[in-house]
């Protein structure tokens, strides 16, 4: 049983793909996670190569009590809101935000894949075969915080517009004859009602306005394995989210902007690129700034998502 996978990772597509190949299923928004569990034993580990089981009881208990030898479950843990639907906000309140101590007890893991079961790497099966060794594997849960994500049976396209319909993230499309590889390799696909990447934050201009004093954050994005400036975001902050994430880059700034392409900006204040923001958007500017920004966290440092990779911009 290998100690670490690298996860398959899906590849962004502006629409669902068409055929009988095709599987869907929402786009959950929350925490990857892999929960590996051996002769009792259970961690649970970050995409990122994390042990985030401490951070996970209630998942970490109820994947024990499955009863199963030896497996590995690939899903998502989610916090959700009064609608159902997964609200990132709410899980990184739950574990009390970057370098937090407080645990997602609250929480719940949306399996999607099983890559391991009982002696046997389940890896080289197709998707739909390793869905239905899912299935059987949690039927037998006598708890509730572990769940299959639904494999909705219908048309891509009308599948995607209610989902944005419901408020929903987007959807994720499958490849049912395909095996598991790790990496972005185009067997999975996202399609999103409204965009959502990671940002480095590069700086910040403070306002006296603002709520948290924070006026705009200045975000950055990879390109060609440098920092790029992409613009800034100015909303989706509260009194508490905003007074906290001035508080967290007060330690971090610096003398210089660590991304290209910022201009003169007099009131900016320089921080280290140490912290990653998740932020919603509607589209891009043909000079490659973010439109309709909002923002929505941060990733957790210690294991933050990928920051964003600009690619024929």
């Amino acid at each position: 049983m290998p100690d670490l996978v690298e996860p398959c990772l899906a590849q962004l597509q502006s629409k669902p793909p068409v055929g009988d190949d095709w599987s869907f299923e929402v786009k959950w928004d929350g925490y990857r996670l892999a929960v590996h569990i051996e002769r009792g034993r259970v961690r649970i580990i970050t995409r990122g190569g994390h042990d985030w089981t401490t951070r996970f009881p209630t998942i970490a208990h109820d994947a024990r009590e499955l009863g199963l030898d030896s497996a590995i479950l690939d899903g998502e843990a989610v916090v959700l809101d009064e609608r159902g639907a997964s609200d990132f906000g709410a899980l990184q309140r739950a574990l009390g935000g970057r370098g937090g101590k407080r645990f997602a007890s609250e929480a719940r893991l949306y399996a999607f894949d099983l890559l391991y079961l009982n002696g046997h790497d389940l890896r080289s099966l197709p998707q739909a075969d390793r869905r239905d060794m899912l299935a059987d594997a949690l039927a037998s849960q006598p708890h509730g915080s572990i769940g299959m994500s639904e494999d909705i049976d219908a048309d891509g396209a009308a599948f995607l517009k209610l989902a944005c319909e419901m408020g929903l993230e987007g959807i994720i499309a499958k490849r049912r004859s395909a095996p598991y590889r790790s990496g972005r390799g185009g067997e999975w696909l996202k399609i999103k009602c409204v965009q959502s990447e990671g940002f480095a934050i590069i700086g910040y201009e403070p306002s006296r306005a603002a709520l948290g004093g924070i006026g705009r954050l200045l975000l950055g994005a990879m390109k060609d394995g440098a920092l790029v400036y992409v613009g800034g975001v100015g909303t989706g902050f509260t009194a508490s989210s905003g007074g906290a994430l001035r508080k967290q880059m007060a330690k971090l700034v610096t003398d210089k902007p660590a991304a290209t392409g910022t201009g003169r900006r007099k009131e900016a204040v320089w921080i280290k690129p140490e912290l990653v923001a998740e932020v919603d958007f509607r589209a891009w500017t043909d000079d490659g700034k973010l439109r309709h920004a909002s923002f929505k966290g941060l990733r957790e440092g210690e294991d933050a998502a990928d920051v964003f990779e600009m690619t024929g911009r």
